[in-house]
């Protein structure tokens, strides 16, 4: 059975740290792939400075066209608003039952997680892959802590990511745009239209 990693984000916009964590992801963690699921409206964020959905989503197939086994995702699209990532799931399990998926998400995710819905129904169903995002003080302890209350949970040591969506759009806005944040084709799309302006 494929497994598949699901990495979901605004991606506003998708930049060079998304694509490190999640080849990471693909190579270290052993996924056939990585589908990078743009999501249209997180519960838990405001809406007001997202880019437009389709926008987000032109931008991570830009930043993907080259790459091999990370694929862009807009199955939340055809969803019911905010996305709930309980159903996403349940709709890729009935979609793709050929497909093990895990998610991937940060260890700030993690900490939130209890507030999310129907999250025993993730937990039942989905291997859980946490990465750091700063170092954690008593790792093991903490994980072990983590895994009690959620046995699926694996902390994969992935490289950890200081980039920042927000300090990328204000470097657009300042008009000292940071080039090398981003893959080429998407530095080159947001320039050109003054996405950010």
């Amino acid at each position: 059975m494929k497994t598949v990693g699901l990495f979901f984000g605004s991606f506003n916009p998708v930049h060079i740290g998304h694509l490190a964590l999640a080849e990471y992801f693909l190579k270290y963690a052993e996924l056939s792939e990585v589908w990078f699921v743009v999501t249209p409206h997180n519960p838990f964020k405001k809406k007001g400075n997202l880019l437009p959905d389709r926008t987000r989503l032109h931008l991570v197939h830009l930043a993907l066209e080259d790459q091999e086994n990370l694929l862009p995702s807009d199955i939340e699209f055809n969803l019911p608003q905010p996305n709930y990532t309980a159903q996403t799931l349940a709709y890729l399990r009935e979609k793709h039952p050929d497909l093990n998926f895990k998610l991937i998400m940060g260890e700030d995710n993690l900490k939130g997680l209890h507030k999310w819905k129907n999250v025993e129904s993730i937990t039942a169903n989905h291997d859980i892959l946490v990465y750091p995002r700063h170092p954690i003080p008593n790792e093991e302890e903490i994980v072990e802590n983590w895994r009690k209350k959620y046995p699926r949970v694996q902390l994969v040591n992935a490289p950890k990511m200081e980039i920042s969506a927000t300090l990328i759009r204000n470097s657009f806005k300042d008009g000292k745009a940071l080039r090398n944040l981003l893959p080429k084709a998407v530095f080159d799309y947001i320039e050109g239209s003054n996405l950010f302006q």
